[in-house]
């Protein structure tokens, strides 16, 4: 049995990152950590997306960026600048290739492709047993997602953001390489929330998503339809090949994932929380998490103290609370928001940077009604 001072299970983007932190800070260089994946993270299985102002730590690992976004309603439509910030793209395959070459350079860090089962804590120790071994560490940050304590309880719900997506070649150049459509709501609603995404990465390639945030997911043959009729229906019944297909869930909810961190476990990534509730989107976050996180080991504090409910938690509540009962407000939500405000400031605000008196303008472009009655349900 093996013994290290951090454990980190999962290889994903929360445990890369968290990984890549630790061993380029001296403060960690005499610390042994162990990395458990099931995967050789090899393939280009998953990407993300997220904004940020002007230049970013990860430019370099970028398949795309755009200055320009487009939004559409069930009416209007709207191209919009969103400088100074980009909206930025980055593949699986091009994080891995960097963060799991980069991390296992070092010498204190120890690699092993293995499934976890069970994570225990045993007196000072954190005891990780694996398909193939037994690990024990002084603490362990675990990447797993676990829904049943979620599904369980009724406090807080639980949507998903549902999405399959094509990469597609077409014959004819159709799309603007420099906007990416962040949220078309023209598409039927079929009484949930429901947009497409796309993302051009030329004039005849782009990434195209069939997105729903509500409670159900579809058959797989009904999020390709919506794709090929919105290929028909927006882009002109073009010609295209189909390169790529991913498909994948976020969950979007407001539940409290720190009560499951104790001061040797900690859950980290969706696991623990660190997707945006209201809109899924989550490497940014997490980015920021992780630093944020190894101050906190550095300062010798316990991992349960590693959390913090803001004003923005509270938003994210109510709007889900508002999805949660009635999906089919979703679209007239966001299409209020982007037709009176700025998409800079919704950035800001989704971004959880804006001052109260920003956060008065974004709450004050919404619909009225179901907000003031989300809150009357939480209150009483």
């Amino acid at each position: 049995m093996s013994n290290f001072d951090h454990i980190i299970i999962g290889a994903g983007a929360a445990g890369l990152l968290l990984a890549d932190a630790l061993t380029s800070d001296d403060h960690f260089s005499s610390s042994s950590i162990l990395i458990i994946d099931q995967d050789n993270k090899t393939k280009n299985d998953r990407t993300w997306c997220f904004w940020e102002k002007e230049n970013g730590k990860f430019d370099s690992l970028l398949h795309k960026s755009w200055s320009n976004i487009h939004f559409a309603g069930q009416k209007w439509d709207r191209s919009s600048s969103i400088a100074p910030y980009q909206y930025k793209m980055l593949r699986g395959i091009d994080l891995y290739n960097h963060y799991v070459n980069r991390i296992k350079e070092h010498p204190n860090v120890t690699w092993v492709k293995d499934r976890v089962v069970l994570v225990e804590e045993n007196g000072s120790k954190v005891l990780v047993t694996a398909q193939n071994g037994f690990h024990t560490g002084s603490i362990a940050f675990d990447s797993r997602f676990n829904p049943e304590p979620i599904q369980k309880q009724q406090k807080y719900p639980l949507l998903q953001q549902h999405f399959l997506g094509w990469f597609i070649k077409t014959e004819k150049p159709i799309f603007k390489p420099g906007e990416a459509t962040f949220m078309d709501f023209s598409i039927p609603q079929k009484e949930n929330t429901r947009f497409m995404y796309v993302l051009p990465f030329s004039e005849t390639e782009a990434l195209l998503e069939y997105t729903l945030f509500s409670e159900h997911f579809l058959e797989k043959s009904e999020y390709e339809a919506g794709i090929r009729d919105y290929i028909e229906q927006k882009l002109g019944n073009t010609n295209f090949e189909i390169m790529e297909v991913e498909q994948g869930t976020i969950p979007m909810t407001c539940y409290k994932f720190h009560k499951h961190n104790s001061d040797r476990v900690m859950h980290i990534g969706i696991a623990g929380g660190w997707a945006k509730p209201s809109t899924g989107f989550t490497f940014y976050n997490t980015s920021k998490k992780v630093t944020d996180l190894v101050v906190h080991l550095k300062k010798g504090k316990p991992l349960s103290k590693f959390h913090k409910r803001t004003k923005f938690w509270f938003y994210d509540l109510l709007l889900l609370d508002i999805l949660y009962k009635h999906n089919h407000l979703g679209h007239s939500i966001f299409e209020a928001m982007f037709k009176k405000r700025k998409p800079q400031l919704i950035l800001k605000f989704l971004d959880e940077e804006t001052s109260l008196w920003e956060d008065l303008q974004i709450i004050s472009a919404c619909p009225k009604l179901p907000f003031v009655k989300a809150l009357f349900g939480r209150i009483f």
